[in-house]
């Protein structure tokens, strides 16, 4: 079924529900929600049915994000009508939307950093005797919980902000989970996961549906859907362009569904690169072959004797499984951590260690990989958040000319094709794809010759995706190197001049994109673990 001619036009959920035995047990009928200046749902359609996964699926700024508040409580729509199990409802507020069976797993997680495992499973819901929290009943649940999820070895007592970012989105499963949950929403649950750690989501999400739970599933991932979705759901600018199409509907017909354009997962075309003709491509007198280069440089427990360059104009990617120490890397490299050993050189003159301040006068310039929590002001306007990193050149006498710095904004709005357009609005209120284009589009201002980018496509689109793609390839066409960490390896592969294999906090392989396939690097790197060093 589809909304594309010339096939049949998409079916409601209300039409195609009469060809189910099973009744939905959540229906949405013509869901609106606005906000000042947007219609985020524009009357949202969607059935979803005990024991099934149904695939939600929609470009950045589609509603997907806002649908999924609604859902969950946070917001209350302003017309339309939900029906969960067989009756109308409203929820109040998110407690409600639990109290009646409905988990969310948010793409950015929402756990309490300073509070450990087992507080963080069974918050709001603890075992209690007299008033009094049962803290041993407490760990025991979250063990039991934990193991359901395929790791038990996860410390309860641990605090989530000493744990890796995966073994953080387990603990996020599990606390969705440790409620009688009858429908589980989840939001992007592989982004941070390991490609080996995929797999078991996958098992834990058909356990659920042996159960008779049904799943919300939300991911960019194609492959994804067609190995783990029963149906699929899409949403354009706020509305329902088809429904109840089958996990098997080919990529090129979902791609034009969500983008309204036909597009596939695809990368610039990536030039012969030659290090001096990128190196000439700059404005200095003499020639440069090397923008970065890192000398030897160790963190106990991170990483270990790693050694690398950058070339103006070159694309390096890093493939690795999470936790193998590449982010750390990223980090180090930009002055937020400060290495034990070794160096780092820009343009042959050795950076500052443990200091961003020096990285930036230096010309460097980093998209986390964690964007709220690390990258962005999300109280502040998305002008103020594009223009940090270049806030001199906005500012006369101390003061910020606000004019100045919302048209330079606006321009990097239209370039990377940032939804919507408003630059006033906060950074917070934009999914999470477009403020991954806020946190790049920050160094495009910058006068940034050397970016570091850690998983800058993680929950963008594919539509988002490829123009992602192109200005990081534009950039490298411009003179300035690019070092880039990516989960996905056709990513790294397809995107980068040379790749780096990193495992266990060591480059195990440096190559010419070219002479790399994914298979060969999946070998490479499948020896790493998602929770290397939680057991000291």
């Amino acid at each position: 079924m589809t909304a594309n001619p010339p096939s049949p036009p998409a079916r409601s959920p209300a039409s195609t529900g009469r060809h189910l035995v099973r009744e939905p047990i959540l229906r949405l009928d013509r869901v609106v929600k606005t906000f000042p200046g947007v219609r985020a749902l524009d009357g949202v359609e969607l059935a979803v049915r005990p024991g099934e996964v149904h695939c939600l699926l929609g470009q950045n700024g589609a509603g997907k994000s806002t649908l999924i508040k609604v859902l969950s409580g946070v917001h209350r729509p302003d017309s339309g009508r939900i029906e969960w199990r067989g009756r109308p409802v409203t929820f109040a507020d998110p407690q409600a939307a639990m109290r009646a069976g409905i988990a969310t797993i948010y793409q950015e997680l929402d756990l309490v950093p300073h509070m450990t495992v087992a507080e963080n499973v069974l918050l709001g819901h603890e075992p209690r005797t007299a008033g009094f929290v049962r803290r041993p009943g407490m760990r025991e649940q979250a063990r039991a919980v934990l193991g359901r999820l395929g790791h038990a070895e996860i410390p309860v007592n641990r605090t989530i902000d000493k744990l890796p970012a995966a073994a953080r989105q387990i603990v996020s499963m599990g606390r969705a989970l440790s409620r009688e949950a009858r429908l589980l929403v989840m939001d992007e649950p592989s982004a941070v996961l390991a490609h080996d750690e995929v797999a078991n989501l996958f098992r834990i999400i058909r356990e659920l549906r042996g159960q008779g739970i049904a799943v919300i599933y939300i991911s960019h991932r194609l492959d994804e859907i067609r190995e783990i979705c029963d149906r699929v759901t899409v949403l354009k600018d706020g509305r329902t362009t088809a429904a109840d199409l089958p996990a098997s509907t080919p990529t090129k017909e979902l791609v034009g569904l969500m983008t309204g354009r036909s597009l596939e997962y695809v990368f610039p075309r990536r030039p012969t690169f030659s290090r001096r003709a990128a190196a000439e491509r700059t404005d200095r007198q003499e020639p440069e072959t090397e923008l970065l280069r890192v000398e030897h440089l160790s963190r106990q427990g991170e990483f270990s004797d790693v050694s690398l360059t950058v070339a103006p104009g070159e694309i390096v990617g890093i493939a690795g499984l999470v936790g193998s120490g590449r982010s750390e890397l990223l980090e180090t490299v930009f002055g937020a951590r400060r290495p034990d050993h070794g160096h780092v050189l820009v343009r042959g003159r050795r950076l500052r260690p443990g200091s961003v301040p020096a990285a930036v006068r230096a010309g460097l310039g980093l998209a986390p990989e964690e964007r709220k929590s690390q990258a962005l002001l999300l109280d502040e306007a998305v002008q103020r958040n594009i223009g940090l990193a270049s806030l001199t050149r906005h500012t006369t006498a101390g003061f910020v000319r606000g004019g100045a710095e919302r048209t330079a904004a606006r321009g990097i709005a239209d370039r990377l094709d940032l939804r919507p357009r408003d630059v006033g609005r906060k950074a917070g209120t934009l999914s999470g794809g477009n403020q991954q284009k806020v946190v790049v589009g920050r160094w495009l201002l910058g006068g940034t010759s050397l970016l570091l980018l850690d998983e800058p496509t993680r929950g963008v689109d594919v539509g988002a995706r490829a123009e992602l793609y192109r200005v990081i390839r534009d950039l490298a066409d411009e003179g300035v190197g690019v070092l880039l960490v990516s989960s996905e390896v056709p990513e790294v592969l397809g995107l980068a001049d040379r790749v780096l294999v990193m495992r266990e906090g060591r480059i195990v392989r440096e190559a010419p994109a070219r002479e790399l396939d994914e298979h060969l690097v999946l070998d490479l790197v499948m020896a790493g673990a998602l929770l290397e060093g939680t057991d000291q």
